[in-house]
């Protein structure tokens, strides 16, 4: 079944016993964060979790690990739940080709049911459920949702309006921090704003079909359009509504939908928040948003995801969604390629598995990796095994380096080169050094011919060029 929202998908798990109400009443704090910490310590076939009361809310709820498991991942894309891992990541590819599906536009949408527009009666926090995930939070945190912003220099361009998830702090009643890592698509709108001297108009959408989610967090191309990826990962056409007063097209089956502007060249301290590494990030400036108008169905769900140490939701929402583009954009250049896993960390770690060409080609497909939408800003290490290694299978993954990989010939070391500024290990902040290492079967070079002897000249080239003097003078 095709989920078109957060409800109709948590129908599907329902039926499918993949999803677990809380009628009791909890306290957002410490209750969501905690039970969001604990469904995932139930192992990799969790259910997802929804709250039906929560205290100091009438009607609110909260939904939690929508993405949380293996089985709710093969639910999302309409497949039995006990689908192998390495079978829905090859039919993740085969749908991911099929891109561009088609974008149905609607006249209106149930989030429009409930509205706010005048920015002095916003109070989010009043509004909906938000809290702190991790205990030394610097504030409550919206962790996700999706960001719509649209490229300033060309604003009828669809194809170059963005949808993505970036992190939002809740720092006012109508007050946002938001931070949009420079390798991601709205820091490209964001510059191309500020240099205009522009405030940047955003909708925040909150609650949304589960595709759409996974979509959002895809290192897809920059003028590909994520509604029409998603489309095309649903085999089916994604509905959207366009808002008059942002201008930005909405998923039509979302929950709250906040709209306003980040602020040009304002920056406030966002932060710290414990993040998918497992540990806190800094507190550093980053832009503010503006709400000016709030959008919801009525008895709205806010969804959330417990992110910390793997593995986590946030580690099976962006396992596969990460690991197929950088397949299909390294497939384009290097047929041989068998194999991606970009599922650990966020893809810091990047494991390949290829058939080598020639000698060195392991080093050139570790390189090109570095250099695609997630390499730039995430893969810190990557691994490349032969095609015979499952990359998803980490006993042959830790086979393969322990019997192939030589330090001497087969690591390669590039430094001060971008990461996204979240990893600890950065110094400084989003700057580290970047490790390939070739664990294939050594593949000799070329050895036609030799190079021993230079070459000479043939015989009469002396006489030629008097000859040819002659005849230039005569």
């Amino acid at each position: 079944m095709t989920a078109d929202s957060l409800r109709d998908f948590l129908k599907v798990l329902e039926e499918s016993g993949q999803l677990l109400t809380i009628t009791d009443e909890v306290a957002p704090e410490p209750d969501l964060g905690a039970a969001g910490h604990a469904v995932n310590d139930l192992g990799e076939n969790a259910p997802a979790l929804l709250f039906e009361k929560i205290r100091g809310f009438f009607d609110a709820r909260v939904a939690l690990n929508i993405h949380g498991s293996w089985p709710n991942h093969a639910l999302m894309m309409g497949m039995d739940r006990k689908t192998p891992v390495k079978a829905q990541f090859h039919e993740f590819v085969r749908r991911y080709r099929t891109f561009p599906g088609e974008i149905e536009h609607r006249p209106d949408a149930p989030w429009q049911e409930c509205v706010i527009d005048r920015p002095e009666d916003i109070n989010l926090y009043e509004l909906f459920p938000v809290f702190r995930v991790n205990r030394n939070d610097a504030g409550c945190f919206i962790d996700k949702a999706l960001v719509v912003s649209r490229e300033p220099n060309r604003p009828d361009d669809v194809d170059r309006q963005n949808v993505g998830i970036y992190r939002l702090q809740v720092k006012g009643p109508n007050r946002l921090g938001i931070q949009p890592i420079p390798a991601h698509d709205i820091a490209i709108h964001l510059r191309q704003a500020e240099e205009r001297g522009l405030d940047l108009k955003v909708a925040i959408v909150i609650g949304n079909d589960p595709v759409m989610t996974c979509v959002a967090g895809m290192p897809i191309l920059y003028e590909q359009s994520e509604y029409a990826m998603a489309a095309a990962i649903r085999q089916k056409a994604y509905p959207v509504v366009h808002s008059s007063f942002s201008g930005l097209d909405v998923p039509w089956g979302a929950e709250i939908v906040i709209e306003g502007h980040i602020k040009s060249r304002v920056r406030e301290t966002e932060g710290p928040f414990g993040e998918f590494t497992g540990h806190y990030s800094g507190g550093r400036r980053m832009p503010v948003v503006e709400v000016t108008k709030v959008s919801h169905r009525k008895s709205p769900i806010l969804e959330s995801l417990y992110i910390g140490m793997p593995w986590k939701e946030c580690d099976y929402l962006t396992a596969i969604n990460t690991s197929a583009p950088i397949y299909v954009q390294l497939k384009t250049q290097f047929p041989e390629i068998e194999a991606v896993n970009a599922s650990y960390t966020h893809g810091l770690v990047v494991i390949v598995s290829t058939r080598c060409r020639i000698g060195g080609f392991a080093k050139n497909v570790g390189l090109r990796v570095l250099t695609t939408p997630h390499g730039l800003g995430y893969a810190k290490i990557v691994i490349v095994v032969d095609e015979t290694v499952d990359p998803f299978d980490l006993k042959q993954v830790m086979w393969a380096l322990s019997t192939k990989f030589h330090p001497a010939h087969d690591l390669v070391v590039i430094p001060d080169l971008s990461v996204v500024p979240l990893d600890p290990s950065s110094s400084p902040p989003g700057i580290t050094h970047k490790m390939i290492m070739d664990a294939t079967t050594p593949v000799a070079p070329d050895v036609r011919g030799h190079y021993s002897q230079p070459l000479d000249q043939p015989p009469g080239v002396a006489e030629w060029i008097t000859r040819l003097m002659e005849l230039q003078n005569a």
